[in-house]
């Protein structure tokens, strides 16, 4: 028996994993804090709140043009477009100051309730496309998993490591993206331990 195996079966996360085991409700939870922003916690809003005072004044002067009848039609065009930038900047930054909420799993048996958290504020145009504007724009989903759907519950390799996934109807779930690699193979031990997959 290596390790990993002992690990498991004493139901303990990896060393040196973030992963909290605790109960609630007489259920055991499994919380998965999400990743660190490190300096871009503090340089982003930062960055942000000059760039929205320097948005302001620009706003401010072009509107008074366009009011004032001076302003023609590239100044009312280009007001339209500095209007939702600063629009989407001021989401940025007002997501910037929220703070990350942890994925959890709920172990109720015979069910396992997932809440998939909310992210940190992420760079757009990390991965590119649709896949940014997500990340940009994170649903937090709560649902809960039958013995049916928990029989659809999968570690698969891709080129880029492992993913833990389960299907939902039509939808397939990605689960702890957060994890490390040892972390999602220890979950996906743990649930297959507890509801025998």
């Amino acid at each position: 028996m290596n390790l990993f195996e002992v690990n498991v079966m004493s139901l303990n996360p990896p060393i040196g994993s973030d992963i909290r085991l605790t109960t609630h409700n007489g259920h055991q939870l499994v919380v998965m804090p999400q990743e660190s922003r490190g300096a871009t916690r503090l340089f982003v809003p930062l960055f942000l709140s000059v760039w929205m005072v320097g948005w302001a004044f620009g706003w401010v002067s072009a509107a008074r043009e366009v009011l004032a009848g001076e302003g023609g039609l590239f100044l009312i065009v280009w007001l339209t477009g500095w209007t939702l930038g600063g629009a989407f900047a001021g989401y940025a930054l007002l997501r910037s100051f929220k703070k990350p909420t942890p994925e959890q799993w709920l172990l109720a048996k015979p069910s396992l309730h997932i809440d998939t958290g909310l992210p940190p504020m992420r760079h757009v145009g990390r991965r590119g496309g649709r896949a940014s504007w997500k990340e940009m724009f994170p649903q937090r989903q709560r649902f809960e998993l039958t013995p049916t759907e928990m029989a659809t519950l999968a570690l698969r390799e891709t080129d880029s490591g492992n993913r833990l996934t389960v299907d939902l109807g039509a939808q397939r779930i990605e689960l702890a993206q957060t994890a490390t690699e040892i972390e999602r193979e220890w979950l996906y031990e743990l649930l297959s331990l507890n509801y025998r997959i």
